[in-house]
């Protein structure tokens, strides 16, 4: 028997939660490296499941109360090999493709800021990860004044120039 149900993943303001897969308890250690040496601004706590062995929830990071909502997020999820990452003072841009070609890294999930629910297959004894609704659905299609709000809003905040 299979039951699907829709986990709640909370975002505080002011964070961002990245989601992924993985495969191998190296993981935390190779995780923790690539977020540390990206920025040095950079705040965040991670935790990964584990799958075999031991079956922990093996966390890092380098601010306790990240470190606090990456655990809980992965109790939430509580499926085999999956990441969970929340960072302050950086954009998910700004790390995302270090994360990516962490080796051990299968894919990422989610990156946002936006409220999260991780959708899960619970078999009993095992459980997946199948996706992640994030944020809400679409109120509408881009006016040319949206548009125009969207340009000036990334130049603002200093992603592209001009």
């Amino acid at each position: 028997m299979v039951n699907i149900i829709a986990v709640e993943i909370p975002v505080p303001d002011g964070t961002n939660v990245i989601i992924g897969k993985s495969h191998f308890i190296k993981t935390v250690e190779d995780l923790y490296e690539t977020l540390v040496t990206a920025s040095t601004s950079i705040k965040f706590g991670l935790a990964f499941c584990e799958a075999s062995g031991k079956r922990l929830i093996r966390w890092d990071g380098n601010d306790k109360e990240l470190i606090d909502l990456a655990i809980e997020a992965c109790k939430r999820i509580s499926a085999g090999h999956v990441f969970v990452i929340y960072i302050k003072n950086a954009w998910p841009i700004n790390v995302l493709n270090r994360i990516k070609s962490v080796m051990e890294v299968v894919n990422i999930e989610a990156a946002t800021a936006n409220p999260v629910k991780a959708i899960i297959a619970d078999l009993g004894d095992q459980r997946a990860l199948l996706g992640i609704a994030d944020g809400f659905t679409p109120l509408g299609v881009e006016t040319e004044k949206d548009q125009k709000e969207r340009i000036e809003f990334l130049r603002k905040i200093g992603y592209k120039r001009g």
